[in-house]
């Protein structure tokens, strides 16, 4: 009897897996291209519920305070998509970057979910010129 009691368990547990909110996003790696200096850029990917029950996003956090996500704030339905935008601020630096931007949400399978942008920001087109240190010979003795 207790053997039957388990496996019962077991097995309704089993079909609770079955039936869960799920989590994809249409891309997990953006390339944003070049950005000029001083600039932004926003990404846009849609977020789909691939499950059977609402999903919901608790919170998506960014690597740095340059990179804000925007996220839905209401349950996804299942089988719907809703939009989420990453808003990538220049600060003082040209150069390639890459940001993360880790979601959590009530997905059985993952329930934290990695998005990553990247891209180049443009040289600030009024920074000084490069010169040499001062006491500097091109000339060798």
């Amino acid at each position: 009897m207790k053997n039957l009691f388990l496996m019962g368990a077991f097995l309704v547990g089993g079909i609770g897996l079955l039936t869960a909110q799920e989590i994809e996003i249409s891309e997990s790696n953006v390339d944003l291209g070049n950005i000029k200096f001083g600039g932004k850029a926003v990404a846009t990917v849609q977020i789909k519920n691939t499950g059977d029950k609402p999903l919901i996003i608790s919170e998506a956090k960014a690597t740095c305070g340059c990179t804000v996500p925007k996220w839905p704030k209401d349950p996804i339905a299942p089988g719907k998509s809703a939009p989420m935008t990453v808003e990538y601020t220049t600060t003082s630096k040209a150069g390639a970057f890459n940001k993360t931007v880790t979601l959590s949400s009530n997905a059985v399978t993952e329930g934290r979910k990695i998005f990553r942008i990247k891209g180049v920001v443009d040289a600030d087109p009024n920074a000084p010129a490069a010169t040499a240190p001062s006491g500097a010979s091109s000339a060798k003795k």
